[in-house]
């Protein structure tokens, strides 16, 4: 680990990304920082271990098969930015973060030009994945994982529209537990454009695309028939439900190192053709305690 020591990260970098097994970087979300006491993302989901008494810590290398010292295990990045201040501040600085992560990239795969080199971000961290991408070559970033992505549809439309974004695969890993954040982020983040939604509404569909709702239960199914025992949701509202529910992680390293067990065809074949709807979780949970004849809805409208 480099974190804390003073050495270079670049040099570091280039030494270790002559090693075997893939690189797979990792980036948090809002409201970490780098080198503070409290919020620095080194100490909590990025480090190498699950020492961090904080609830929502879990160590996303451990995790992803990092740090058995196997040979072939790959590479762990741990990418930081700063993300603290206000949502729609950092939102902004997550864009230059991306350009950051962009020349990181480039420099891993210059010096290991046959190594496939992932990205797995949550919330705005997601963003700063799609924000890299017009900054990349085509085939620089092989598969990236957008947890719970803090980024509008259409933003994401114009970065995969691009040389890196038409060759990488993507999967936007969503789940009705995320509906009152995604209603937060639009109303805190102005929209680009009238009537576009967050990302927990899904992808728009192409090659190389796929939204994948991790509380759909024939997903649920097919990923067990499989060997991947992931845990149904049990909250209503969770943000950090992808990272944290027992099982995920299995999902993401064989996607992330076994892609071949996984393919998205298979996936996408297990999958419904239309995504359940903003505020269904809210409802279904909600309505066997309601009295039979209230009429009653709740309050917040699909967006």
């Amino acid at each position: 680990m480099l974190h804390g020591t003073g050495g270079c990260p670049l040099d570091a970098l280039a030494a270790a990304a002559q090693g075997a097994g893939p690189v797979i970087l990792m980036l948090h979300g809002f409201k970490f920082l780098p080198g503070d006491p409290v919020h620095c993302p080194h100490g909590h989901i990025l480090a190498l271990d699950d020492a961090n008494p904080c609830p929502k810590s879990v160590s996303w290398p451990l995790r992803l098969g990092f740090g058995a010292g196997d040979a072939d295990e790959g590479l762990a990045v741990a990418f930081g930015w700063s993300a603290r201040g206000l949502p729609g501040q950092v939102y902004h600085r997550a864009a230059e973060a991306g350009v950051a992560l962009a020349r990181t990239i480039r420099m891993i795969r210059a010096t290991a030009p046959d190594r496939p080199i992932h990205a797995i971000g949550h919330s705005m961290g997601a963003r700063v994945i799609l924000q890299a991408l017009p900054h990349l070559e085509p085939g620089d970033l092989t598969r990236a994982l957008l947890l719970a992505a803090a980024e509008y549809r259409s933003v994401a439309d114009t970065m995969l529209d691009t040389p890196a974004g038409r060759s990488a695969e993507v999967i936007n890993v969503t789940s009705r537990e995320n509906d009152l954040f995604d209603f937060l982020f639009e109303r805190i983040v102005p929209a680009p454009r009238r009537g576009d939604v967050a990302l927990g509404a899904g992808l728009t569909p192409g090659d190389g695309r796929l939204t994948l709702p991790i509380d759909n239960p024939g997903l649920l199914g097919l990923l067990a028939r499989r060997g991947i025992a992931v845990d149904a949701p049990r909250a209503m509202v969770c943000h950090w439900s992808p990272y944290r529910r027992a099982g995920v992680f299995d999902l993401y390293s064989a996607l992330l190192r076994r892609p071949e067990a996984l393919p998205l065809s298979a996936l996408a074949a297990a999958l419904p053709t239309t995504h359940a709807p903003r505020w269904s979780r809210l409802r279904a949970g909600l309505a066997p305690r309601l009295p039979a004849r209230t009429g009653f809805a709740p309050p917040l409208h699909t967006a």
